[in-house]
Parts: structure tokens; sequence; C-alpha cells
């Protein structure tokens, strides 16, 4: 299936888990995308829900132009210092506000833990998405806006956040700051889950690609997508690389 996106896509920003992953690992068929892309001069970003300590060991690792990490809390732009993305005047105390709001749901969901991955986190907060229904995501969404914070999830994490922390705002930001010639009608948008649903919105990024596994969100989304790859995960991934270079590629995965 040909996806609706012009052939003067210049960048692409992208979603990790569940998008450039398979099974929750990265591949060899991820790595070949990537470098086929840097090769044909594309960037790569990662936007991703992962933590701050997490992205900046990915980010020297794999082919990318640069991580926004924790959907849209801080920047990493390869080798050089972080970026914050959002405003934190006293990390101690923002993270004390964080973890007194973390409390607070756990005293109505008691089964929900604390992420192993907070230690490495400073913008947000994030526990397990497994066993939470549509209900109780809503009911914790509403509890959280209500309290003045920002909540979303994904395929792996639930994660606490300042109310103006999203991906699309962060991904503005190192767009102005670091790819100032690429205008929005040259950039795909690439994503998977409800905390990529600002990716989608096509007032902001016109060109948005949904890999195949984001059909199980759909009724979930105020944005939907541009388009969407008949593939799942990776796959979907290396599909939409195809479509934008321009020509079919032999997987060596």
């Amino acid at each position: 299936m040909l996806l609706d996106l012009p052939n003067s896509i210049r960048l692409i920003a992208t979603d990790m888990d569940g998008t450039l992953t398979r099974r929750g690992k990265f591949t060899p068929l991820l790595l070949q995308a990537l470098e086929v892309l840097q090769s044909a001069g594309i960037p790569v970003v990662i936007v991703t829900g992962r933590s701050a300590g997490w992205v900046q060991g990915v980010v020297s690792y794999l082919p990318v132009a640069g991580a926004i990490a924790e959907n849209g809390g801080v920047f990493f732009p390869g080798d050089t210092e972080p970026e914050f993305l959002v405003h934190v005047p006293d990390l101690a105390d923002h993270r004390r506000s964080l973890a007194d709001l973390f409390h607070d749901l756990q005293n109505t969901f008691p089964k929900i833990q604390e992420a192993p991955d907070n230690r490495f986190r400073l913008t947000d907060w994030t526990f397990d998405v497994r066993g939470l229904s549509a209900a109780d995501l809503q009911t914790m969404g509403d509890r959280c806006q209500d309290a003045g914070w920002g909540f979303t999830y994904s395929t792996v994490q639930c994660h606490l956040k300042p109310a103006a922390q999203d991906k699309a705002s962060a991904l503005e930001q190192v767009l102005q700051r670091h790819f100032p010639r690429i205008l929005p009608a040259q950039l795909v948008t690439v994503g998977d889950s409800p905390n990529d649903e600002s990716l989608f919105d096509k007032s902001r990024f016109p060109y948005s690609v949904g890999v195949g596994n984001v059909r199980h969100y759909l009724d979930r989304l105020s944005y939907r997508p541009h388009a969407m790859t008949e593939a799942e995960e990776v796959a979907g991934f290396w599909e939409l690389t195809q479509q934008i270079l321009g020509r079919p590629l032999s997987s060596g995965a």
C-alpha cells in the first residue's frame, strides 16, 4: 500500500517503543532502516517516553540526529549537553511533587507500582500500564488534570508530567533550534499509541504516519494519523522508509 505522503520529506520524527521495536526489542531491521536513511541525508529524531538516562545512552549508539526523552521533557542532541524542554525551576521539588501525585493515585489504585526507571528520570514519573482498563486510565487522566498536571500512557507505561509537556510541543522547539530550515510539510511524524497523539495533530504536522498497531487505539485518539502502514512495529517503519526513499529495499533481517 502506498502512503499518501509528498516526495519532499526531509526529516522523520518517530516514537520508539512499538514503532521502532519488535516485541519490545531492537532488531537488525531497525539498524538497517536508520542507516539507509542516514546515507540518504534524511535525519531521524526519536521522540520517546523513555527516561532521560536511558535515552542518553541510546542516542550515542543509534545513527540518529538526536532524541527527545520523557514525552517532551529533555532533548539529547547527540554528543552535546542535554536541553530541558520544559521549565523545572527546582528539580528536587519537582520530583517530590510528582511522587506526591503518584501516591495520591495509588490510594485509589493500590496495585500500581513505581517503575524502576524513575531513578533515571528528570521531568516525569512512570508506572506500568499493564492491568489498567480504559476506564482506569480515563479516571487517572481526569484526576491529574484536576490537580494541574498532565497524564499520558503508551504500550509500556503511564506518565505523570507537567501539563504543558507533550511530544508535539517538544518537537516544535527542537525543530526551531536545530532544524530551522525544515518546514512542517517536509517532516513526517510516526507513532503507535496514545502518547503519540499530539504528533498526529495535522494543524501542527500535516504528514503523520501510524504503524499498523496504532489501529488498536484509534477509538481513543482525538487526533488520528494522516496515513497508516500495513505492517506493525518496526516492519511498518521499514515500509515507510522504503516509500520515503522511493524504492524497494532488500531487508537483511
